[in-house]
């Protein structure tokens, strides 16, 4: 019998099997799916205080964030780093005077040791208004962080699993019976029992509640939230927060080298079942209003790869889908028998310390009372120095010429210090294997598979890693073929 049992393998159901394991408890974790496979890996990618969450008073739930962006920064430097963006003032929108109050609370609200602070800049003159149209004349700068979200929590769960989790991708839960001290958990003919049972199913939330009780439901919101990614839209590292119409705000982010992302839309969205897509209002939408800030148009041809998520968020009753808060809801549930813990919003940048504060209040009603653990613990791969990651690049360009210089610093991003695990006897371009294109390699599919819970073509093209978007169709027609044929566990 574990002493827990987690349904959902997203940031949330991750980061508490990672705190738990850690903790000494036994730990089963079953998602239905990929690890990350719908909301934890459909988000803006950010690891951020929320802006604008301080125009909606969520003081607590920003200060919170924003004390968590350097302790995930220390934690993960290879898959989180420094982002800076760019805010201009334009007419009609935001007074200069909010905005510059807005940004000395957010300088101020939460701790700053990495990341600079707000500027103030003549965007006629500053390189960073080279891509705006010549009316934005002024605006600001200040500093968050991007993550890749996906590996985000394949890192928690390869860390929990590394402390003696139990971790179980394509395994959902089918049947739910509480005992007075157990919870028998079925997930088709596969039993399993649990001293505790937390319920982190994302949108799938209340189905999980109405397996474990009939009146289990909770209050969530779900809303669909699309992006887009276009061609680059322009030259540099910056980012972009751009004030939409009507009240919403829009980000344009470098991403993967030669694209730019562009997001997010917040549409009600019903049925968590209903696969998420990005509707061509929300496309035109996001256009419109990228090409009211860029000097250079996009158009619907510039869009080269859309996704969606549905966000589960606690229902608070707000009018608005954008102005729902963003916080988490822990819902503990002592009463008729064994515990159940039920996770009901939050988001990418407050999961640890939502797994922290879930096992803060599960552990002594399991006999545990060892303290938290995971502020200052690297996840796997990241143990090095904040500002250590192209010394790290240049060493694995070093080590391995054969891979380039642009392959060794993808693996750098995407496994930091694994990397040499992933390398571990490879003397020549002849120990990678097939190679399919894009610095993708036989090797690491392998890798991915054996080490990272990966099962299928898009759990690697598009979760633990972007390769889908620089590969032509013919390489991932190619890929998907070598992965269909068993090419990954049975070598050519």
């Amino acid at each position: 019998m574990y002493d827990l049992a987690i349904i959902g393998g997203g940031v949330n159901g991750c980061g508490i099997a990672r705190d738990a394991a850690g903790r000494g408890l036994s730990v089963v974790l079953l998602e239905k799916d990929d690890l990350a496979a719908h909301t934890s890996s459909a988000a803006t990618k950010l690891i951020h205080g929320g802006l604008r969450y301080l125009e909606q008073y969520e003081f607590r739930l920003v200060r919170k964030a924003l004390k968590e962006r350097e302790v995930l920064l220390r934690a993960a430097p290879h898959i989180i780093w420094p982002l800076r963006f760019v805010l201009p003032i334009d007419r009609g929108m935001r007074p200069a005077w909010m905005l510059r109050i807005g940004l000395f609370l957010y300088d101020h609200l939460g701790g700053r040791e990495w990341l600079p602070a707000t500027r103030r800049h003549d965007l006629t003159t500053s390189p960073w208004g080279a891509p705006l149209e010549a009316r934005l004349k002024r605006g600001f700068s200040y500093s968050d962080c991007w993550v890749e979200d996906a590996r985000l929590v394949v890192l928690n769960a390869l860390d929990a699993r590394e402390r003696g989790a139990d971790i179980r991708t394509r395994t959902a839960c089918t049947g739910l019976v509480r005992r007075t001290d157990r919870w028998l958990v079925s997930a088709g003919e596969k039993r399993f029992e649990a001293r505790a049972l937390v319920n982190a199913a994302g949108p799938w939330a209340d189905a999980v509640a109405g397996l474990a009780s009939p009146d289990g439901g909770h209050a969530l919101r779900l809303v669909k939230g699309s992006h887009i990614v276009v061609r680059k839209a322009y030259e540099g590292d910056q980012a972009y927060i751009f004030q939409n119409g009507d009240g919403r705000v829009i980000f344009a982010i470098p991403y993967e080298r030669d694209f730019t992302l562009i997001g997010t839309t917040d549409r009600p969205h019903g049925d968590p079942d209903r696969l998420p897509e990005a509707s061509a209002e929300e496309i035109a939408y996001l256009i419109d209003a990228a090409n009211g800030y860029l000097a250079r148009d996009l158009t619907g041809e510039d869009v080269v790869w859309t996704y969606s998520g549905v966000r589960p968020l606690y229902d608070d009753h707000e009018a608005s889908a954008s102005e729902v808060t963003r916080d988490y809801v822990l819902k503990l549930d002592c009463e008729g028998g064994a515990p159940i813990l039920s996770v009901l919003g939050g988001k990418l940048t407050t999961y640890r310390v939502l797994a922290q504060e879930a096992l803060d209040r599960l552990g002594p009603l399991l006999g545990n009372r060892k303290p938290a653990w995971t502020a200052h613990a690297a996840l796997p791969g990241g143990d090095f120095l904040v500002d250590g990651f192209d010394a790290l690049a240049a060493e694995f360009a070093r080590s391995w010429p054969w891979l380039g210089e642009e392959t060794a610093a993808r693996y750098a991003r995407a496994y930091g210090t694994r990397t040499r695990a992933l390398m571990h006897g490879a003397d020549s371009a002849k120990d990678m294997g097939i190679l399919f294109g894009a610095g993708l390699s036989e090797r690491e599919a392998r890798y991915l598979i054996t080490e990272e819970f990966a099962c299928t073509a898009a759990d690697i093209l598009w979760r633990r890693t972007k390769l889908g978007l620089h590969l032509s169709e013919a390489e991932r027609v190619q890929f998907v073929a070598w992965m269909e044929r068993g090419g990954a566990a049975n070598p050519d």
